[in-house]
């Protein structure tokens, strides 16, 4: 099918969903000589991919199923797919030795059950536990989440049924029924609906100025002011600072280096601000900060150690004054090795856990960061003097994990920035959560960003 191009546009989603009232116009380009007229865009998120859903179930009369016992059944819930299949999304706990069980309560996020689409069929197979996980197949009945929804009620009775038994007798009725005893649904607040209400992203920079990242004026330093293409450092502050500055309201960043020597006595400090004002470290934007950053390798001397704990605390300071959920800090630390005050740097990280806080920390260069992968407190969380951190705040990559091999910047910064801030939605959602702060009613134009988007027509 002939199409013809009618134009195209270049914008944010996140200036799509802060625009005036969620609407965003834009004029059209493309054509030479050519008014190619505007495009409206609209923005809605859908709330049925928020709602989470808390039910139970019970069941009479199921099939005895094992020899010396009657039955030790549980429901096995399957989602439907678009190609026919089936998806497992849960599972209840298995009641032992009972034909007529009844399940605790479990909650589920409604997108798990049925994609949001609340017409779309539910499957829910019934099995008798055997120790060997070869489980009894007792029957299967099928719902939807619209019926659940309806509460307790007669539509919400199952009958379960056994293909197999139903084709080879023919008194056969059942093999049990299970039924809905309650059903709730809430909404949960997402990401968007703080940034909408308000809540700003407050974005501070903090970057390794130590002496093992080799001297800024030789090709093999991490901190090499190459005139044709960035450094690491350059890379990933721009990869993650021109998304996350997009949530910030006012463009104005502190940016700190740590480990160097400053003018004019050589003294030794973590935490000088890269545009030598200690009563203003804010930067203009992320070029701002950039241009400050390249003005510090020209006047200062690169030592060490390698000391996280005090940009941590100077950050935790502020984030410590606003807890209303009005703001929320992000501290972004560029470095090359490893951290020289851990036992420093994990109280820091504890205390900070408390607070408004995210720190993201990207490892620049060949060093081995096992110490990082140990603040990163995915599986363990982090802990100082037997006091654990509330939450986990932490998220360490090494940014040679996303180097493009065809030497590629654009598609290396893509792929950092994609995966260090992916994890603030939730860590800011586990903040509000854990002080109960709900969302400010949605702001007449409130500023948020994701990704890039390229617009064509």
């Amino acid at each position: 099918m002939q199409k013809d191009f009618l134009g195209q546009t270049f914008c944010t989603l996140g200036e799509i969903i802060g625009s005036t009232g969620g609407r965003f116009e834009r004029t059209l380009s493309g054509i030479p000589g050519k008014k190619c007229g505007n495009i409206i865009f609209a923005a809605e998120e859908l709330s049925n991919c928020r709602d989470i859903a808390t039910m139970q179930f019970c069941a009479n009369k199921l099939d005895k199923k094992d020899f010396f016992g009657k039955s030790d059944p549980f429901l096995v819930f399957y989602r439907s797919n678009e190609d026919g299949t089936f998806t497992i999304c849960h599972k209840t706990e298995v009641i032992k030795n009972t034909l007529n069980p009844v399940w605790q309560q479990f909650t589920i996020p409604v997108r798990a059950l049925c994609n949001g689409d609340y017409d779309r069929t539910v499957k829910v197979d019934v099995f008798d536990w055997d120790r060997d996980g070869s489980h009894d197949f007792i029957g299967e009945f099928t719902t939807s989440y619209r019926e659940i929804s309806r509460g307790q009620s007669q539509f919400n009775v199952y009958e379960v049924l056994n293909p197999k038994k139903k084709g080879k007798k023919k008194k056969y009725v059942n093999s049990g029924t299970v039924t809905l005893l309650s059903f709730k649904v809430e909404s949960e607040y997402t990401f968007v609906d703080y940034i909408r209400g308000g809540t700003q992203l407050n974005f501070t920079v903090a970057i390794d100025f130590t002496a093992s990242n080799g001297n800024p004026s030789q090709p093999t330093s991490l901190h090499y002011m190459n005139p044709y293409q960035m450094n690491m450092y350059a890379m990933a502050l721009k990869a993650v600072g021109e998304i996350i500055q997009d949530y910030d309201s006012d463009k104005l960043f502190p940016a700190y280096g740590f480990g160097a020597k400053l003018p004019p006595d050589g003294k030794i400090s973590h935490a000088f601000p890269l545009n030598s004002s200690t009563e203003d470290p804010n930067c203009v934007g992320i070029e701002g900060v950039l241009e400050a950053y390249f003005q510090s390798l020209r006047t200062v001397q690169l030592y060490g150690p390698t000391n996280f704990a005090p940009v941590i605390n100077q950050v935790a300071r502020l984030a410590e004054e606003v807890t209303d959920g009005s703001q929320y800090f992000v501290l972004l630390m560029i470095t090359d090795g490893v951290i020289s005050d851990m036992v420093q740097t994990k109280e820091a990280v504890v205390n900070a856990a408390s607070l408004p806080m995210s720190i993201i920390i990207v490892g620049v260069g060949p060093a081995e960061f096992d110490a990082m992968e140990e603040l990163d407190g995915d599986e363990v969380r982090v802990s100082s003097r037997g006091r654990y951190a509330e939450r986990d705040i932490v998220q360490f990559v090494p940014f040679r994990d996303y180097i493009d091999r065809s030497g590629n910047q654009v598609l290396s910064m893509a792929r950092l920035a994609k995966d260090v801030l992916a994890e603030i939605p939730d860590q800011l959602l586990s903040f509000m959560k854990s002080r109960d702060i709900e969302p400010r009613p949605t702001l007449p134009n409130a500023n948020t960003n994701n990704q890039a988007l390229n617009m064509r027509i």
